[in-house]
């Protein structure tokens, strides 16, 4: 395969150049920062990539918003992520790009993998278009939208009328699907502005966001 590498520890980069040489695969470019990584892929089109999280010149998440940028340049483009730590934030927008049957994702922890073959393994899949995902990213990834989810705080009943929202009944409409009264359901859709922290407006349009809202989730 031909391959680009992107991470800022000279002794990685320079060790998974060697090792990857040794199995037969062709590093076309090894460089140590995100805006490099992006035109290594567009210049090089690589049946994979391996990008670090933190690299220059914050050393937050560039490696990470490169991988987006590359898939957006050069879509469907397999990336492996190989990092020490789990960035919730762009991993979620990288994984976001395997939609309409773009895979060629992964995204493991460097202290987890446990042996050679088991990374190069993943990296045949990467490049093959599968999705490679260690446990604990996938972990802090429900995590997050589990804490993001703006319906979590409602109630069975309240998501109930919410749904019914979605097909757009009227609160009286609704009343009779419940078999509750009118002041009831009305109550409930206040709860739902609230706790969807939809402040005061025209009521239609409250209710149109409120359904976004659900329809997202």
């Amino acid at each position: 395969m031909r391959i680009v590498i992107a991470d800022d520890a000279v002794l990685l980069r320079e060790g998974l150049v060697r090792l990857l040489t040794e199995r037969g695969h062709k590093v076309v470019a090894a460089v140590a920062d995100g805006e490099a990584l992006v035109a290594a892929v567009v210049a090089h089109r690589p049946d994979v990539s391996i990008a670090d999280v933190r690299m220059p010149p914050s050393h937050t998440d560039e490696g990470l918003r490169a991988a987006v940028e590359a898939r957006r340049l050069v879509p469907r483009t397999p990336i492996l992520v190989l990092s020490q730590y789990v960035e919730v934030s762009y991993a979620d927008d990288l994984l976001a790009t395997t939609g309409g049957g773009g895979g060629g994702i992964g995204y493991l922890l460097k202290d987890r993998v446990a042996a050679i073959d088991e990374f190069l393994d993943a990296l045949d899949r990467v490049a093959g278009g599968g999705t490679v995902l260690d446990p604990e990213v996938v972990g802090q990834l429900f995590a997050r939208r589990r804490r993001d989810d703006p319906l979590r705080e409602l109630t069975p009943r309240e998501r109930e009328v919410l749904a019914l929202m979605a097909e757009g009944r009227s609160n009286t409409a609704i009343a009779k699907t419940l078999v509750v009264t009118d002041g009831a359901v009305e109550k409930h859709v206040r709860n739902i502005f609230t706790k969807l922290q939809l402040p005061p407006d025209t009521e239609q349009h409250r209710r149109v966001l409120a359904v976004l809202a659900y329809l997202r989730n």
